[in-house]
């Protein structure tokens, strides 16, 4: 095999890769937090039925990196002590499943236990009272493949992710890049929200951070 097929070869694999954990994916989460650190955490999962052909939703975890099916959910709730699932359903339209999904949390910690379970993607400080909370939404890539990118804008193309959160009093949600430069101005309410066409999440080269303050 020549280098260019191999490079050709791996490049696509890479693309299968990309696809299959990220592009046929749409999200939205709504927090809302209580006085006492406690809250809601409502989900809405949109996901290719093409997933769902090649037999990946409800609880096989060899190949979900998130909670998709019911078994998924009580399985990863089943280790965190502070949090639990309220409701679960689960519908279908012509084109994707469409998963949806409220828990409840005693604590921030708690919260964040089920969101960033491998604690890369988070940071807070603070209390439930007055505190700073910030989302890596995505890391940043300088070097992604410009025949990738436009594969992924191509299939990527319906999915957005959309996230929102309610305070106890006012706060504000800023958006940032890795350099800490504002990428559209700051929101400030009772209730902050943002979405993303899935592309521009995909895509960023300098990252995109979600900063949560009350």
């Amino acid at each position: 095999m020549t280098i260019k097929k191999i490079k050709k070869t791996a490049f696509f694999f890479h693309i299968a890769f990309v696809l299959f954990l990220c592009s046929c994916f749409g999200m939205s989460m709504d927090i809302e937090l209580r006085q006492n650190g406690s809250g809601t955490l409502s989900l809405e999962y949109r996901i290719s039925k093409s997933l769902d052909s090649l037999g990946k939703l409800d609880g096989n975890e060899r190949w979900n990196t998130i909670p998709v099916g019911r078994s998924d959910f009580e399985r990863t709730i089943s280790r965190l002590p502070d949090i639990k699932l309220v409701s679960f359903s689960s519908k279908e339209d012509q084109k994707d499943v469409i998963i949806s999904a409220k828990l409840e949390f005693s604590s921030i910690k708690g919260l964040l236990a089920f969101i960033d379970a491998g604690g890369q993607r988070s940071s807070f400080s603070g209390d439930a009272r007055s505190g700073s909370l910030v989302l890596t939404l995505s890391e940043g890539s300088q070097n992604i493949d410009a025949d990738l990118l436009k594969l992924i804008e191509n299939v990527s193309s319906s999915y957005s992710v959309k996230m929102g959160m309610s305070f106890p009093g006012d706060g504000t949600l800023s958006i940032l890049d890795n350099n800490g430069r504002a990428l559209e101005a700051p929101k400030r309410d009772k209730k902050v929200s943002c979405s993303f066409p899935l592309y521009s999440i995909l895509s960023s080269a300098n990252g995109i951070n979600a900063e949560l303050k009350w």
